[in-house]
């Protein structure tokens, strides 16, 4: 049983514009750590174009109809004064959705033993008819749907360490009992939610995180508070939207991790993956703006998978 890493060269054709963070070098570093010979034996997919379907399981099609309407011919556009769109930006969404989806199937039938999707733009801000934070489509959401709808896994667990709190994510599974939703994250910090008393329907656990913090308060934040929930929930399948901008190189934020608090972190969501799923898991990457901390988090982050 091996990790497979699911990645596609539209996902560096998403242009984004000078002094933008996240950028088409992120792609370029990640693949850059990835070819170290540790990762020799990677198994290396190219990620498929998701149908609109699976989309319409989170946002309106309407939603979707708009922003692929906001997509332009040439140059660059933005939807908000974060979100920039480029002629090839709907179809690198549809791919990240793609390679996320696809993933469910690998582990849902037992094909690999994990996934790491390497994809931009990323996912976790975009809510059920909102785009924002550099986020179209939600992927960590619909592929939460994509286990439940196609796979029959009826309680999907979403882990978030990005050090934006995943508004979007919240926003879809607010009133939904059937996915579990927690997150560690700088706050205040944008979007602005996150706040502890964030609960939804009793299945949304938020961990946040004060400026300054570093590998003692995450860690205590996810022994305390996310693993407890995470393993009284059981899931079926564990999903991590793994954002490395809690690093402390990152620029857009203040939380200083280290590479790793992620190999740590992953491996205890390994564990509640083996423990209660069989040990179906896929990690999506989120964030992770300064390149040489986005490149090491990821030695870290894909080196745990593949170890077991």
């Amino acid at each position: 049983m091996t990790t497979r890493l699911y990645h596609h060269p539209v996902f560096a054709e998403h242009l984004t514009g000078p002094g933008h963070p996240e950028r088409p070098d992120r792609m370029r570093a990640v693949a850059a750590a990835l070819e170290a010979e540790a990762f020799q034996h990677l198994d290396r997919a190219e990620a498929p174009e998701a149908p609109l379907a699976a989309i319409y399981r989170c946002h309106p099609e309407s939603y979707v109809r708009r922003i692929a309407k906001a997509i332009p011919d040439a140059g660059m556009a933005r939807i908000d004064g974060d979100t920039v769109v480029s002629p090839k930006s709907f179809s690198a969404a549809l791919h990240a959705v793609g390679a996320a989806c696809a993933g469910v199937d690998d582990v849902a039938t037992g094909a690999v033993a994990n996934v790491f999707v390497a994809a931009r733009p990323p996912g976790h801000h975009a809510e059920r008819d909102t785009a924002m934070g550099f986020c179209l489509f939600n992927t960590a959401a619909i592929a939460a749907r994509h286990a439940q709808a196609v796979h029959g896994l009826e309680r999907v667990a979403i882990v978030d360490w990005d050090v934006h709190h995943g508004n979007g994510t919240q926003d879809i599974f607010w009133s939904d009992t059937s996915v579990f939703y927690a997150s560690t994250h700088q706050m205040p910090l944008f979007p602005g939610t996150g706040a502890k008393d964030e609960t939804g329907a009793g299945t949304i656990c938020n961990a946040p995180l004060s400026s300054g913090d570093g590998s003692e308060a995450f860690r205590e934040a996810f022994e305390s508070r996310v693993l407890p929930a995470l393993h009284a929930f059981r899931p079926d399948l564990v999903i991590i939207s793994a954002g490395f901008d809690a690093h402390h190189r990152d620029p857009l934020a203040n939380i200083n991790l280290v590479e790793g608090d992620f190999d740590w972190a992953t491996g205890k969501l390994m564990d509640a993956a083996d423990r209660h799923a069989g040990g179906r898991l896929v990690s999506l990457l989120e964030g992770g703006y300064d390149l040489v901390g986005l490149g090491r988090s990821v030695t870290a982050h894909v080196g745990r998978l593949m170890a077991g």
